[in-house]
């Protein structure tokens, strides 16, 4: 979602279909932007594991709000795996490496504010997790 300046005042509904993927695999609704941040919602389709990933130079906010799963993160020699739900927040400073899983009943779903907002393809490098990655199913979800 590109950045706004001036006075131009951005509305938008939660959309029904994904904007689209983002790097780890989960899908991604754009709900807004301003210079200093961006917000999304991500979607992990029900028993998908996302791919490893490390941001260049955005830092993350995440609110859970539906589903479970576990989030695993590591930076710097510190690493913490967390079990996820409804109403749990949690930080992705810049360069952790972080991977989802989500339980296979739901799906799991956060949304988030990105700081600054997202730069582009480039931000996300692979990185080595502690789980093998999975695709979203076909069908309803993205």
């Amino acid at each position: 979602m590109s950045q706004r300046s001036g006075h131009h005042f951005e509305t938008r509904r939660l959309p029904t279909e994904p904007d689209a993927v983002a790097p780890d695999g989960a899908a991604v609704r754009l709900l807004g932007a301003l210079g200093g941040g961006s917000m999304a919602t991500f979607e992990v389709a029900p028993g998908q594991v996302t791919r490893c990933v490390q941001h260049r130079r955005v830092e993350e906010i995440w609110l859970f709000l539906s589903g479970r799963g576990e989030i695993w993160r590591r930076q710097a020699g510190h690493e913490e795996l967390t079990a996820v739900e409804s109403g749990v927040c949690i930080t992705i400073p810049v360069g952790t490496r972080f991977q989802v899983r989500a339980a296979a009943d739901a799906p799991l779903v956060a949304v988030a504010v990105t700081m600054p907002p997202w730069p582009g393809d480039d931000e996300a490098m692979p990185a080595e997790g502690p789980w093998i990655a999975t695709r979203a199913p076909r069908g309803d979800d993205a």
